[in-house]
């Protein structure tokens, strides 16, 4: 540890001394880990006069959210959508005073969740080219299936967005045997749709329409990083889906959160591995021995992390907090970023494969739509994912590169690639999480609850807004609200008129969207 970091460690350790009803510093709290729960945490503590150390054991910040400049231009190796391009999103403002354009891949929310699907272009595993009719009527069953599985208001309301399958059926087939409702217990998502396709025989598929259903199941997975057997049917829609669909942001993440950074005192490469609680005030032990004190901690490590157990807490967390790191699930979804010398594919947004099993299917993101540049992004989700990181990121890069192949013959090999491994990068362990078959939906809000003066932040602690930016952004400031009223009412100095964040100031600039 160098001199100032020893130099902020005193004043920190001082900050829990005080005599009488008043402490001799500023409060004060440590911060672990440096994403954008994190950095959202330390920013609004730090705006109201709070000693803050973020302690981040990778060598910089962000998190999940990664832009590589690697390739000459920025790439999104983790988090690259604002889900909910409108001014209710918590980052809208942010985004919007920044001026950063973004790329609306979908006008608004539909069963697919990021597209729209007149800018797909689907191929079977010879190369040809599934008709746009075929695709549409599959949309429409996959809607059926699911609309007999789990239909709920949320659910009409999310196919209610979608103007491009939602009709008149729906109105006329709502039931009340759905699959949801006739089971008592939990079951798989892969479980209640071959439940549906035995009671209805008039949604079973053959052939290439068969296919294309597997790719939609392939997309759903996508969504939530995990197998179609591991998501939980009770639970699957319960996340709150923001109006204005979905923006990819065109020049990375990268500039949001370095904006929230700004004068912060976060320290890299240190990796925590005690977090020790006492009535006033807690201390955290980090990998080479050196030890940071303060009033209060604020844990925004990702759950993969968390489930890992690699950092200790002393006391040991109660029953009900460890239940819900246990019994919540972590997905995972990568990327293979491929740089071609030239763009050789069809102008739409996104390339996909359709196959006999959801596990075969393949799905390309097409940069250039967004960005000019000659990229492919290979998104592998759910176990296709994991056995693409037990390969080299050359093997992996030409496996993508082969998938291209099948259905563009004359493709030409990238000139660079990028591969990200989310699940087995220790500082992460998976890309984000999801409800799996059995566990109630409220363990995120568990995951968030408070432990005397530890508050937990990220977007496994969003009821709301689980897997999303905007999901770990507000918890990050709800974490910091309740930490300083936490902190200051132990004081007596809590001033409840004077909330850490204020509301924010209408977006002078509008948020900068194309499209097509």
């Amino acid at each position: 540890m160098d001199s100032q970091s020893n130099k902020s460690n005193r004043h920190l350790q001082a900050a829990i001394c005080y005599s009488g009803s008043r402490h001799a510093a500023s409060p004060s709290v440590i911060v672990i880990g440096a994403g954008f729960s994190g950095i959202a945490a330390a920013r609004a503590l730090h705006d109201a006069s709070f000693q803050v150390i973020v302690l981040e054991s990778r060598d910089r910040i962000g998190g999940r959210v990664r832009t590589d400049y690697s390739l000459g231009f920025p790439v999104d190796l983790g988090a690259s959508w604002l889900h909910g391009v409108c001014n209710e999103n918590p980052l809208a403002p942010l985004i919007g005073r920044l001026g950063l354009p973004l790329y609306r891949t979908s006008e608004d929310n539909s069963v697919l969740y990021d597209h729209d699907l007149e800018s797909y272009a689907l191929f079977d595993m010879d190369g040809k080219k599934v008709s746009q009719e075929l695709v549409s009527k599959v949309g429409k069953t996959f809607e059926s299936i699911l609309n007999e599985a789990c239909f709920t208001h949320h659910f009409l309301w999310l196919l209610a967005l979608s103007s491009l399958f939602y009709n008149s059926f729906f109105a006329d087939h709502l039931q009340t045997d759905v699959i949801r409702q006739d089971h008592s217990e939990d079951m798989s998502m892969q479980r209640a749709i071959s439940i549906v396709l035995e009671r209805r025989p008039d949604l079973r598929l053959e052939g290439l329409a068969q296919k294309v259903l597997q790719w939609y199941i392939c997309r759903m997975e996508g969504w939530f990083a995990a197998d179609a057997d591991t998501i939980s049917l009770k639970n699957w829609d319960q996340e709150q889906l923001l109006p204005g669909g979905h923006g990819l942001m065109v020049r990375g993440y990268l500039p949001v959160i370095n904006t929230l950074a700004k004068g912060l005192d976060i320290r890299l490469s240190l990796r925590v591995t005690e977090i020790f609680r006492h009535h006033n005030g807690v201390k955290v032990t980090v990998e080479d021995g050196s030890t940071f004190v303060a009033d209060a901690a604020v844990v925004t490590v990702p759950l993969g992390v968390l489930k890992s157990n690699c950092i200790k807490f002393e006391p040991r967390l109660p029953a009900w907090k460890e239940e819900a790191i246990n019994g919540l699930g972590v997905g995972l979804e990568n990327k293979i970023v491929m740089h071609f010398e030239t763009v050789f594919w069809p102008n739409v947004e996104f390339l996909g494969v359709v196959a006999d099993t959801s596990y075969g299917c393949s799905y390309f993101l097409n940069l250039h739509k967004a960005t000019e540049h000659s990229v492919l992004a290979y998104m592998p989700a759910g176990q296709l994912a994991r056995d693409l990181e037990r390969m080299s990121d050359e093997a992996a890069t030409n496996f993508a590169f082969m998938q291209l192949k099948r259905i563009l013959p004359n493709a030409s090999p990238p000139i660079q690639y990028l591969v990200s491994r989310w699940g087995s990068d220790e500082n992460s362990l998976g890309s984000y999480s999801y409800d799996i078959v059995g566990t109630p939906h409220d363990l995120f809000e568990k995951l968030r609850t408070p432990v005397d003066n530890l508050f937990f932040a990220g977007e496994a602690t969003s009821m709301d807004y689980t897997g999303a930016v905007h999901g770990a952004y507000s918890t990050g400031l709800m974490a910091a609200e309740n930490c300083r009223m936490r902190v200051l009412e132990r004081y007596g100095e809590l001033d409840i008129f004077q909330p850490v964040m204020c509301e924010e100031v209408p977006v002078s600039v509008p948020l900068l969207i194309s499209r097509m």
